[in-house]
């Protein structure tokens, strides 16, 4: 095994995985994986769905947030958690914060979509709103820790939250196994990199010769440049997406080993190839799917990885879309 390896495991390994999923037994949903007639036409490929936007709070977020909160001492708990958030993991937290009794306050941009804000706040979670250009959501949330005693959950750079996420990775190999298919590639929506690590941990231990890719807006390319240099890199602080669910400044500091050590690298698409994935899935699919939870389908859909004859799993990350984003994306042309 090599260093890379060996310190990817120590962060996040396939035991991690493991044991989420039995602590998740029962309160998650086990997302199924589907397949559509229409897309592998027009793909040439065999393309495994796995639509998280059935899953709780319609995003995969309530794995990796619930694995992390149940985890929290009995007598911590009173003092509640603090995340931040653009909104899935938000809710995420929000909601295992209900199922398991704790106060959770939630620091969230100023510009979240409205049906993300309302739905943290009908879970009963606080929310702190801030300016994402030009304030720090890590420094409010730690300063508002320090204040209540409260535990930090960050939204992807922590190993509880990335082994959560990972389960998600177990479902899609077993499943497929269950069909006597052996995945070629799988595309994981990319913003921190927590879901892609969680992930390729799962995939690569199940399914060695999978190559897994992380799946990025072209103006938020950090994982896909970080990859290629070795090294973390951060994205233009001006640069803009529809992608509101992935805008992360950078690869985390802990998920970036386990992705270096794991993905065959990174793809990108355009916010319009994203409108377009988003439009497929609403009318050929009859699934409702975010900017941010399409990138992976729009990698596909867009040619920017080989399907003709392969299999490859795509995440589906979440559904949260504002009813605007949605009349806005067109449909893809015959």
């Amino acid at each position: 095994m090599s260093l890379l390896q060996d310190e990817a495991d120590t962060i996040c390994s396939i035991e991690d995985v493991r044991a989420a999923a039995a602590r998740l037994q029962g309160h998650a949903v086990r997302t199924p994986l589907l397949r559509n007639a229409m897309l592998d036409t027009l793909t040439g490929g065999s393309i495994l769905l796995k639509p998280e936007m059935l899953q709780h709070i319609g995003a995969f977020k309530f794995r990796g947030a619930y694995n992390r909160l149940i985890q929290i001492a009995p007598a911590d708990r009173p003092k509640g958690v603090v995340a931040w958030s653009s909104g899935n993991h938000a809710q995420g937290v929000a909601l295992a914060a209900k199922l398991i009794g704790l106060p959770a306050t939630i620091i969230m941009p100023n510009d979240t979509p409205v049906m993300k804000l309302a739905n943290t706040r009908a879970l009963g979670a606080r929310v702190r709103l801030y300016d994402r250009y030009s304030e720090n959501r890590e420094a409010i949330g730690k300063s508002l820790a320090e204040e209540t005693g409260a535990t930090i959950v960050p939204p992807y750079d922590d190993r509880d939250v990335m082994a959560g996420q990972g389960t998600l990775g177990l479902e899609i190999v077993e499943d497929a196994q269950a069909l006597g298919l052996t995945i070629d590639d799988a595309v994981v929506c990319c913003g921190g990199g927590g879901l892609v690590a969680g992930t390729s941990t799962a995939i690569k231990a199940l399914s060695p010769a999978t190559r897994v890719w992380a799946a990025e807006p072209a103006t938020h390319d950090d994982t896909r440049r970080s990859l290629e240099l070795g090294s973390r890199v951060a994205n233009d602080p001006a640069a803009r997406s529809i992608c509101d669910a992935i805008l992360t400044p950078t690869p985390g500091k802990i998920t970036f080993p386990v992705n270096k050590a794991r993905l065959a690298g990174g793809l990108t698409v355009t916010d319009e190839e994203v409108l377009d994935a988003v439009a497929f899935a609403r009318d050929v699919l009859k699934l409702i799917v975010e900017p941010g939870g399409a990138v992976a389908l729009a990698c596909v859909l867009s040619g920017k990885i080989e399907t003709r004859g392969k299999v490859v799993a795509v995440v589906m990350s979440g559904g949260n879309v504002d009813p605007e984003i949605l009349a806005k994306a067109r449909r893809l042309a015959a």
